[in-house]
C-alpha cells in the first residue's frame, strides 16, 4: 500500500535520481541480467550498448515519480509501455524480478546513507503500485486478444509465405499461420513481435505491420541494420517455407478516424507503419499528403507502390526528398526535410492530422517544423521509445 509518507519520500528523491538516473539504470540492467538471466530475451541488447534503453527507463522512472500524485499526467506513456510489454509477452511474474533488481540497484548505487530502509520501502511500494497498474492493463489485452476472432494467447507458429526485397536495405516478409486459421485484426500503425533463435540465443524484436489488416496474413518490412543480429538473420537465413513464432499485434501509435487532411511523414524504414495507415485512409476519400525522406533512390522502399496509388487516387499527394540524388529516379527535393519544404508540401490550412516516424534527428526536426508551421500539437502523433526529451 502506497502511503502518503511513501509518496513524500519518492517525490523528495526525484532530484537524486535525476542526477544519477542513467548510471542507476545501467547498474540496474547489469544486475537484472546477472541475477535473472531468464528475462534477457525481452531486451534488445543493442539498445543496452548504445545507452538508449537506460535513458528511456530513467526517463520513465522520473516521470512516474514526479507525477505519483497525479498519474493521469503521464498521458500516453503508460499506454506505450503496456503495448510494448504486450508485444514482448511480459507476464505478472516478471515484475518481482525487475523490482528486486531495481531496489538493489538503488541501494548499491546511491549507498545506504541515501538509500535508507525508509527510501527503499517507499520505492518498493511505489514500484508495486506501478506494477499492478501495468500488469492489470496488460492482462486485459492478453484476454481480449485470446477471445477475439483469429486471436491467440502467447506465441503462435507462422510460416513465411513470401519474401520480397523492397530496396537495397529493406525486405518484406509475409507470414501465414501454420494452423491455417484466421489471424487477429490490427489497427494501422501497430506492430508485431517476432521470436527467433540466433546462434542458440532467443531474441524478440518488434516490426511495424506494413500492409493493412486482412484477417489471413501479416506483413513486416525489415531494414538490415549494421550489426543487427535479428535483422541480418531474417535477411540472410529466413526463407519462404521457414517458420517463426509471432505474438499478437500491439501498439498505441495508430491511425485515428477523422475527416481532416492526413499528413504522413516518414524517414527511412519509418515508412512501414504509414503504409497501412495510407491504405486505410485512401478508402475514406480524405486528402492525404505523403512525405518520405531517404538517403537516395536505392534505399527508398515502396516508391513504385506509392506512385501507383497516387495515380489511382486523386486525393493522394506524395513528395520525396533524398539526401543525395544519384540520378536513378529524381526526388522532389534534395537534402533534408526543412521547414520551407514542409510549408510547400502541407495543405494550405494547418488544421491537419499529422503522423511522423523515423530516426531520432529526423523526428526532432519534423516535430519542430510542424510546431513552427502552426500544426496543432494535439494533432501531431508519433511513436518513439527513447527519452521524451530527445525530441524537444
Amino acid at each position: 500500500m502506497l502511503s502518503q509518507e511513501h509518496r513524500a519520500i519518492v517525490t523528495a528523491t526525484v532530484p537524486i535520481l535525476k542526477e544519477g538516473g542513467e548510471a542507476l539504470t545501467r547498474h540496474f540492467y547489469q544486475k537484472l541480467f546477472r541475477e535473472y538471466p531468464e528475462v534477457a530475451p525481452f531486451f534488445n541488447q543493442a539498445h543496452q550498448h548504445g545507452g538508449t534503453q537506460q535513458r528511456a527507463l530513467a526517463n520513465s522512472i522520473l516521470m512516474y515519480a514526479s507525477n505519483i500524485d497525479r498519474l493521469e499526467a503521464l498521458g500516453p506513456l503508460v499506454g506505450t509501455i503496456v503495448n510494448k510489454h504486450v508485444s514482448l509477452q511480459i507476464q505478472r511474474e516478471h515484475y518481482p524480478m525487475v523490482g528486486a533488481a531495481l531496489l538493489g540497484a538503488i541501494r548499491e548505487v546511491l549507498g545506504a546513507q541515501v538509500a535508507t530502509d525508509a527510501v527503499l520501502e517507499a520505492w518498493g511500494a511505489a514500484y508495486g503500485q506501478l506494477a499492478d497498474i501495468l500488469a492489470g492493463a496488460e492482462q486485459q489485452i492478453y484476454d481480449a486478444n485470446a477471445e477475439a476472432e483469429g486471436g491467440w494467447r502467447g506465441g503462435r507458429q507462422f510460416q513465411v509465405v513470401r519474401k520480397t526485397a523492397e530496396s537495397a536495405e529493406i525486405t518484406s516478409f509475409v507470414f501465414a499461420p501454420v494452423d491455417g486459421g484466421k489471424v487477429l485484426a490490427f489497427q494501422p500503425g501497430q506492430y508485431i513481435s517476432v521470436k527467433v533463435t540466433v546462434d542458440g540465443e532467443e531474441m524478440r524484436r518488434q516490426y511495424s505491420l506494413s500492409a493493412e489488416s486482412n484477417g489471413e496474413t501479416y506483413r513486416v518490412s525489415v531494414k538490415r541494420e549494421p550489426g543487427g543480429k535479428v535483422s541480418n538473420f531474417l535477411h540472410d537465413a529466413v526463407q519462404p517455407g521457414d517458420t517463426v513464432e509471432l505474438f499478437p499485434p500491439a501498439g498505441a501509435f495508430t491511425l485515428r478516424t477523422g475527416d481532416k487532411p492526413l499528413v504522413l511523414i516518414s524517414g527511412g524504414v519509418g515508412i512501414t507503419p504509414t503504409l497501412a495507415m495510407l491504405s486505410a485512409a485512401l478508402r475514406t476519400r480524405r486528402p492525404v499528403h505523403f512525405i518520405h525522406a531517404a538517403r537516395h533512390a536505392g534505399v527508398h522502399a515502396f516508391r513504385q507502390l506509392i506512385d501507383q496509388l497516387a495515380e489511382d487516387h486523386p486525393q493522394l499527394s506524395r513528395y520525396y526528398v533524398y539526401e543525395e540524388d544519384n540520378g536513378a529516379v529524381p526526388p522532389h527535393a534534395t537534402g533534408y526535410i526543412t521547414r520551407d519544404t514542409l510549408a510547400a508540401w502541407l495543405p494550405e490550412s494547418r488544421d491537419v492530422d499529422a503522423y511522423f516516424l523515423g530516426p531520432t534527428p529526423f523526428m526532432k526536426a519534423v516535430k519542430t517544423h510542424l510546431r513552427e508551421l502552426g500544426v496543432p500539437e494535439a494533432q501531431t502523433h508519433y511513436e518513439f521509445f527513447g527519452p521524451a526529451e530527445a525530441l524537444q
